[in-house]
């Protein structure tokens, strides 16, 4: 039984019923928040029970991340209230008060490695007292032993498997008081058997009364481990219903906002791209890179967008990162226009004609106490000068050039890079790219941090660069990124495991890039083996 956002709150009622208390765990009514101009929460809600593992999903910039900070005390709500165990919400800035009520376990380990078991469990628990070493240990054990986490007190935190830092992590939170967790992505870093034994102790936790909010890009996970579940779409809460009575189709459709059984193009099988006359103008054969993405085969064409869809711990960024030279493969090769591009060698992927738009431009595309013009040349300096020299006046000719053709906002060549809008930087950034007339030119989530309008400007540029001759591979896992491409591959958890034409779905993408199985036209694209 569904409910929509002006349904009630609670959860259905078969997370409900389990005998360990009227009260929810967790209750959070009429959530607003705002950063700056920007509605981030608009009138939410959420319910979870004591034993009850709770799902919330939504695609990104749905508002879960914020919601997360909002009822872990790190964002204080412009509107609504919070309550655990029928309780209000502590006050914002009670850091012990909100630790005796909840955590948050990330996908990004919060242990520290170099400390052992013992000493994470009881971190900063010591202000101004004497360590009893012996006595810590023994309480470690006595904590771990409570909650069925069998790990050494004595071990390193840095040397166990990712679920077993997970479960110290738990723990932890437990010992504090807390009733509820949050896990942000845990699975993210697991393998199969890795994923097995977490929710193989989040069973047992949720047998003795704890409540878990599980958030993961994984919807089959969704149905695997938990009994209820809560869409948002735009800052607004669409969906709340028992696991069991939602089918799958609607869950993505909630997400999307698509209708089920909306018109699309039928998924097939990746086998490959449609072959051309043209010789690729990139090929990559058998690439793989340990941990990140198994073997696998792809070619673009000239003229040709190809589309590297995923999420979270997909593969999908290491593979654009492979492709660019950033990152090293463990096998296979890349190859444009037929030449070997040297692994792991960006000055080599430049000089064979990869242009790259990284991820994040603030930490890898830009140099902020730098000029626009010297920015936007980085790539092309051996251009702009004889015998290595680099002229001003080219420099500003260079710049000039690329400020006119991408319409980038600014002062003048000379403006520090770091005085423009985020839109605005971005267009640096791929104008550096585009530099030296690539004929490959990989961009990963291009239009992160961007407004729309800046947004559709640079995915203008790269599907310019296509119909101009050049080819372009666009990895993200936003749509509307997507919707410029010819062809779109879907990585799930390194595998590629679906191939879509341009004339693809929200439904359909998203249900593979979320592994959702059995969905209608996406045939069991999330199985792990």
């Amino acid at each position: 039984m569904a409910h929509g956002p002006d349904g009630p709150a609670a959860a259905p009622e078969a997370a409900q019923g389990r005998g360990m208390g009227s009260e929810p765990a967790l209750h959070a009514h009429g959530i607003v928040k705002r950063f700056g101009p920007t509605l981030a929460l608009d009138g939410v809600g959420l319910t979870v029970r004591p034993g009850e593992s709770h799902a919330l999903v939504g695609r990104n910039g749905a508002g879960k991340s914020t919601l997360v900070g909002v009822v872990t005390g790190l964002h204080r709500p412009d509107a609504g209230a919070v309550t655990f165990g029928g309780a209000p919400a502590p006050a914002f800035g009670d850091r012990a008060g909100w630790q005796s009520k909840v955590a948050c376990v990330y996908q990004k380990s919060m242990v520290v490695p170099d400390l052992t078991v013992a000493e994470n469990l009881f971190l900063n628990r010591f202000e101004g007292e004497r360590i009893r070493w012996s006595r810590l240990r023994r309480r470690a054990r006595d904590l771990l032993a409570e909650y069925g986490v069998n790990v050494d007190p004595d071990a390193r935190a840095g040397q166990l498997p990712v679920e077993q830092r997970q479960f110290v992590e738990i723990a932890r939170a437990l010992s504090f008081g807390a009733r509820l967790i949050v896990l942000d992505e845990p699975t993210a870093q697991l393998d199969a058997r890795g994923i097995q034994r977490l929710f193989t102790k989040l069973r047992e936790l949720q047998a003795q009364g704890v409540a878990f909010l599980f958030i993961s890009h994984h919807l089959q996970e969704v149905y695997d481990l938990c009994t209820a579940v809560t869409v948002y779409r735009d800052a607004r809460r669409v969906l709340t219903s028992s696991v069991a009575d939602l089918p799958k189709d609607e869950l993505v459709a909630a997400m999307t906002g698509e209708r089920a059984g909306a018109a699309g193009t039928s998924w097939r099988a990746a086998s490959g791209p449609a072959r051309t006359s043209s010789e690729p103008a990139l090929r990559a054969e058998g690439l793989a890179l340990d941990g990140e993405f198994e073997a696998l085969d792809l070619a673009v064409h000239p003229g040709e967008v190809l589309g590297v869809a995923g999420a979270a711990a997909s593969g999908n960024t290491a593979l654009g990162e492979t492709l660019a030279g950033m990152r090293r493969a463990g096998a296979g090769r890349v190859t444009v226009q037929g030449r070997a591009v040297k692994p792991g060698s960006v000055p080599h992927a430049l000089d064979a004609g990869i242009g790259y738009i990284p991820e994040d431009r603030h930490r890898q595309g830009l140099v902020p106490d730098r000029s626009v013009a010297e920015n936007a040349t980085l790539t092309v300096t051996d251009r702009l000068g004889p015998w290595g020299t680099v002229l001003p006046s080219r420099t500003r000719e260079f710049a000039l050039s690329m400020i006119g053709s991408l319409d980038i906002r600014t002062r003048g060549p000379e403006q520090p890079v770091s005085g423009l809008s985020g839109g605005n930087q971005q267009k640096v950034v791929v104008a550096r790219a585009l530099a030296r007339t690539p004929v490959v030119l990989v961009a990963v989530r291009p239009t992160a941090g961007v407004d729309v309008k800046s947004k559709d400007a640079l995915l203008g540029v790269v599907r310019r660069v296509a119909d101009e001759g050049s080819a372009a591979v666009i990895v993200s896992d936003e749509l509307d990124d997507l919707r410029v491409c010819d062809r779109v591959l879907v990585l799930f958890h390194g595998r590629v495991v679906a191939e879509y034409g341009s004339g693809w779905t929200d439904r359909e993408l998203v249900a593979a890039m979320e592994g959702v199985r059995d969905v209608e036209g996406v045939e069991r694209t999330g199985e792990r083996s």
